[in-house]
């Protein structure tokens, strides 16, 4: 039941944010369009931005499935990238009125459990210490989410098969090499 009301808020949210922007939007007004009681709200969140946490990381989560292996982390990052172009209204209403520290939490939310998934994978049999692992993922998740921001900044205009075939370039074989570099 719990999930049920926290998707009807999400839905609501994602309503309203067609009509206008976020710094606008009341409890109330998500209460109301949902038809629920305040205190519900208050019951699965804390404040309208941790609503909006939760849709992201819950639509990343759904675009990603299992997608976290070393031969299919390209197909789950390019699922990601699609699931933020087809929210593109909810995205784009979020980034203009959160500021940028959170709009990266949210999206390093997304992107390490994709990352730390190919780092624990690529290091089955290695002696690489839990620390080295999530310094790894972290390294690259900084990277994914730099990107992805420009490209939310840019009004998602490039390709998005493009984009993760530049960065599949870019990152082919370093990341086995910094496992191998921090294997004791």
């Amino acid at each position: 039941m719990s999930n049920t009301t926290k998707i009807a808020l999400e839905d609501s949210l994602k309503r309203l944010l067609l009509r206008k922007p976020l710094d606008k939007i009341t409890i109330t007004d998500i209460t109301t369009d949902c038809g629920i009681s305040r205190m519900a709200f208050y019951y699965h969140f804390k404040d309208i931005y941790d609503l909006v946490e939760w849709c992201c990381v819950e639509d990343g989560t759904k675009a990603l499935q299992d997608k976290k292996t070393y031969d299919s982390w390209t197909e789950g990052l390019t699922q990601v990238f699609e699931a933020v172009l087809e929210n593109k209204p909810f995205i784009m209403n979020v980034y203009r009125c959160v500021s940028r520290e959170k709009m990266e939490n949210y999206l390093y939310k997304l992107t390490y459990h994709l990352i730390a998934g190919v780092v624990e994978e690529k290091c089955k049999g290695k002696n690489v210490t839990q620390e080295d692992k999530q310094f790894i993922a972290n390294f690259y998740k900084y990277g994914f989410v730099g990107i992805m921001l420009e490209w939310i900044q840019d009004g998602m205009k490039e390709d998005i098969n493009e984009l993760v075939g530049k960065i599949s370039l870019t990152l082919h074989g370093t990341i086995t090499t910094s496992i191998e570099n921090f294997a004791m």
